[in-house]
């Protein structure tokens, strides 16, 4: 019988995108450097929760496929575990945009080394998934996105700033924060 990702008794490790990466809101161990491959970070998914409204819709990131993406493994510790994957889920899957998968991650470092991290992945089946958008029409919903967890320019701007202290450009990304600061 295999056991559900919530009751393996082992530290967990948690790969973390966007919005984790600056609010991670559960304990760790420690966090590193980590780059999954296949997967690329996208504004791909119209937020009607966090960041927007079902009238107004928000835009928020998603692990989309193709490519690599850089972000922050999180170690939690096996005691901890069930506990943050239910607060992940109830963060995360609010309207269960993300398909919750184990992934092969590398951890960034000398040597480098790979480890199985819980990643959010979003269902592109999902009316929720907003595909690849222009930069206008980005614009617009990130423009217009205020949901839960405040103003939807604000989460962009946090997670650049934060892709910055890691050191890692992520151009879409930049391209639309400096486009949200000059109109500012």
């Amino acid at each position: 019988m295999k056991l559900a990702i919530d009751q393996i008794p082992e530290d967990l490790w948690v790969f973390g995108y966007g919005s984790l990466l600056w609010r991670p809101g559960f304990a760790f161990l420690e966090k590193h450097p980590a780059r999954v491959t296949g997967l690329h970070r996208s504004l791909c998914v119209y937020s009607f929760v966090h960041r927007g409204t079902p009238e107004k819709p928000g835009l928020v990131l998603g692990l989309d496929r193709g490519g690599a993406c850089r972000g922050i493994a999180f170690r939690v510790a096996a005691a901890d575990r069930a506990a943050t994957i239910a607060y992940l889920r109830e963060r995360e899957q609010a309207t269960s945009v993300y398909l919750e998968v184990l992934r092969n991650v590398t951890l960034l470092g000398n040597p480098e080394r790979r480890i199985e991290a819980l990643t959010y992945v979003v269902d592109r089946g999902h009316p929720q998934y907003a595909g690849k958008l222009s930069i206008e029409q980005r614009l617009h919903l990130i423009r217009q996105g205020h949901g839960r967890s405040g103003p939807n320019p604000d989460y962009v701007l946090s997670t650049v700033a934060e892709l910055e202290r890691l050191g890692c450009r992520d151009a879409e990304l930049h391209a639309l924060a400096e486009r949200l600061k000059s109109a500012a």
